[in-house]
């Protein structure tokens, strides 16, 4: 592959080839990535990601997303605002929980330049949808991940676009905990929910293999607690 140009000068000519990834690599180096520079990504790209986004199934093939691309540097602080808002307790609280965890703790560091550089970030995609609930209405947890099944989906696709065109991004929630000021903010009707935030930018650092838990620690056969995949050599090769 040939080197690239700046970060701010790449085009969609520049990186779509990279959606020839295979696709286990995109999913074995993809990782959240969080500190990313303030250069600009062409609007190309931004909707080359968004227009692989909406490959993804949805519930009953509604088709009933709606995505936001926030580059307004106003719209950016006032998600800012709010996600700093969430984070004094939800940061406070992790760092406590954490705190004999280095890992964790990277990982929260990680978090916090986000939340300090949000407004720098230069792309905010917002990803919502469209009907099929009642505003202030709560729902029972089967209908909560009913309704949000038709949304994540297609943020994963979105993410896995990002990561091949070598784009950093992660999913957060935190900017959205008043889906009102969101909605205010954004213009969004009653009948539209913002659901995710996706930051994207060029990264600072890079992707590269991330490391998990073998997958017979994870996986039950028909009842909890029975792992027979646990120490199987073959369930673990690829951890």
């Amino acid at each position: 592959m040939s080197e690239l140009p700046p970060p701010a000068e790449r085009t969609l000519a520049d990186v779509e080839d990279g959606l020839h990834m295979p696709l286990e690599d995109a999913i074995l180096t993809q990782r959240a990535v969080r500190r990313l520079l303030p250069d600009p990504v062409d609007d190309a790209i931004v909707l080359r990601c968004i227009e692989l986004a909406l490959k993804a199934p949805t519930g009953s093939n509604g088709q009933n997303w709606e995505f936001v691309v926030v580059k307004d540097g106003e719209a950016k602080a006032g998600l800012a605002r709010r996600y700093r808002e969430a984070w004094r307790i939800y940061g406070g609280l992790g760092r406590w929980a954490t705190r004999q965890d280095p890992p964790a703790r990277r990982m929260l560091d990680a978090v916090q330049w986000q939340v300090d550089h949000l407004e720098e970030i230069p792309v905010l995609v917002v990803a919502c949808l469209r009907g099929g609930r009642l505003p202030f209405v709560p729902l029972p947890p089967v209908g909560e991940s009913s309704y949000y099944g038709s949304i994540y989906p297609s943020v994963q696709n979105l993410l896995l676009a990002a990561r091949a065109m070598g784009l950093g991004a992660a999913l957060i929630t935190l900017p959205l905990w008043s889906t009102t000021a969101v909605r205010r903010q954004l213009g969004l009707p009653l009948t539209v929910t913002p659901c995710a935030v996706v930051p994207l930018g060029w990264p600072r650092g890079r992707y590269g293999p991330t490391t998990r838990k073998p997958v017979g620690q994870v996986v039950h056969l028909d009842r909890y607690g029975n792992r027979p995949w646990l120490g199987d050599a073959t369930a673990s090769a690829r951890d």
